[in-house]
């Protein structure tokens, strides 16, 4: 028997909740409850976290939660509770299964059968944001070696366990060759101890054309968190409908199950929303604690109801559905089929032997690092470049010079182009003097000389290489 935390949410969250709990039930899963109070009430409560110090004790606890959906009340000093059950756990792959329904569900693409594997804890999705001037706002992008080994790991053990043939991988490393640059590479050393599977890369842009058109072509995909969680709500769009979707957030010692869609409040309490996505949910959480053949009567179940075309709202389609039920008698629909196998639909079959496991993350030694340069980030109202660079080159160092100034990204100095728009936050280069070298105490010097000289400093960040070779961006155009 194994305890389950339960957070009903907001909107249709306690109707879908209590649709899948009575479909658990039934099947004979082996599981007892916890309910925590989570979402709108507790952040309307003056807790702007969205979940109570006891909860987060009963979560941890128990080790596995399923979740309804949550409401974020509008405005300021709210974060997402999503994002901070995730990365306070460390729930670092998001697996979203995308399957197409046709043709009891509308689509342009029926042979579509994919998985989505999203890194869940890190990228763009870190939430540092700073405002630096009147004009600029900065979001960190925050990539690391062990983020992408464990995620990329993930997504193919998880090919391997469920017998997927092909992995693909989706970055944008021709410009981000740092940050996307090291998931690309993590990703081929990673598929090289996997000869039986397929692997490929390709750029996130054209790769997203190509999904949108060609879905039947993709196995499992792997991408950084903010292209995983655009590509997967497109996928389950493209399948048919995303309340049709389940996903599981799964860490090295926690694990949280749900519907990928909102909390719907304008259906919210009249019977009509749709359980299927909670419930698939519900069948990942099975297969994770070990209850195969419990997840496997209630998804070969769901679709025999599918094919029976006994559907909700949002799915039925006059000539293709024969019933129109709701969120309740879906569930009893269900619970009818329970011991029946679908008949157009590939019969669910998982592995009853063994769970997905996966070895924990190794730390690889560490590279020799090496100081070689500093970026100082400077707010500055003037228009001329190479005016900055005249104040910037007095405070020059004995070991260290001004060697680019950048704007946006882009080289302004030396040799800039008047055509390029400047806003008020600058990149200025210091890189060592002919035959120096430049340590911690020259860039002490540096800022010292910044203040005397009235130059407003907002961050700097130190320019190092690993291993003789060098880690930071050109800038663009250099």
């Amino acid at each position: 028997m194994t305890t389950v935390t339960i957070a009903k949410g907001d909107g249709i969250g306690p109707e879908i909740m209590d649709a899948t709990l009575s479909v658990l039930k039934a099947a004979g899963a082996q599981i007892k409850t916890e309910e925590i109070t989570v979402g709108e009430k507790e952040y309307l409560s003056g807790n702007t976290s969205g979940i109570s110090s006891q909860a987060w004790d009963t979560v941890r606890r128990n080790k596995i939660l399923l979740k309804g959906p949550i409401t974020t009340p509008q405005g300021g000093g709210y974060k997402s509770l999503n994002v901070s059950i995730r990365k306070s756990l460390g729930l670092y792959a998001n697996v979203r299964p995308c399957v197409s329904m046709h043709p009891y569900v509308a689509t342009k693409h029926p042979k579509m059968d994919m998985v989505i594997v999203r890194e869940n804890e890190e990228d763009l999705y870190a939430g540092i944001e700073h405002q630096q001037t009147d004009e600029v706002m900065q979001c960190l992008k925050l990539i690391s070696r062990p983020g992408c080994e464990k995620i990329v790991r993930y997504a193919f053990e998880y090919a391997r366990h469920y017998g997927r043939k092909k992995v693909t991988c989706f970055t944008k490393d021709n410009i981000m060759k740092q940050t996307d640059g090291l998931f690309h590479k993590v990703f081929d050393e990673i598929a090289a101890e996997y000869p039986e599977i397929e692997n490929e890369h390709w750029i996130i842009d054209i790769g997203a054309a190509k999904m949108a058109d060609s879905p039947e072509e993709f196995d499992v995909i792997v991408m950084p968190n903010l292209y995983g969680d655009i590509q997967s709500d497109v996928a389950a769009q493209i399948a048919g409908s995303v309340g049709l979707a389940g996903s599981s957030n799964i860490g090295e010692e926690c694990a949280m199950f749900e519907a990928i869609h909102g909390s719907a409040p304008l259906i919210s309490g009249q019977n009509k929303a749709n359980p299927s996505g909670l419930l698939q949910g519900a069948v990942m959480m099975l297969n994770h604690i070990g209850q195969t053949e419990v997840a496997e009567k209630i998804q070969n179940a769901w679709l025999r109801t599918i094919e029976e075309g006994k559907h909700t709202f949002d799915i039925y389609k006059e000539g293709t559905s024969t019933e129109l039920l709701g969120t309740k008698e879906f569930a009893e629909a269900v619970v009818a089929n329970l011991g029946k196998k679908p008949q157009q639909f590939k019969e669910a079959a998982y592995d009853k032997e063994k769970v997905l496991q996966l070895p924990k993350y190794v730390r690889k030694p560490q590279a020799d690092k090496k100081l070689v340069g500093i970026d100082v980030f400077v707010n500055w109202t003037g228009s001329e470049p190479n005016e900055l660079a005249a104040l910037l080159e007095k405070i020059n160092a004995d070991e260290a010079g001004l060697n680019m100034i950048t704007n946006r990204g882009i080289k302004v100095w030396p040799n800039g182009f008047k055509e390029t728009f400047c806003t008020d936050h600058w990149r200025c280069r210091f890189m060592p003097q002919e035959g120096k070298s430049i340590d911690k105490k020259d860039i002490v010097n540096l800022l010292g000389g910044a203040i005397d000289n009235n130059i407003d400093v907002i961050k700097t960040e130190n320019l190092y290489e690993f291993d003789g070779k060098p880690a930071f961006s050109l800038g663009q155009g250099q």
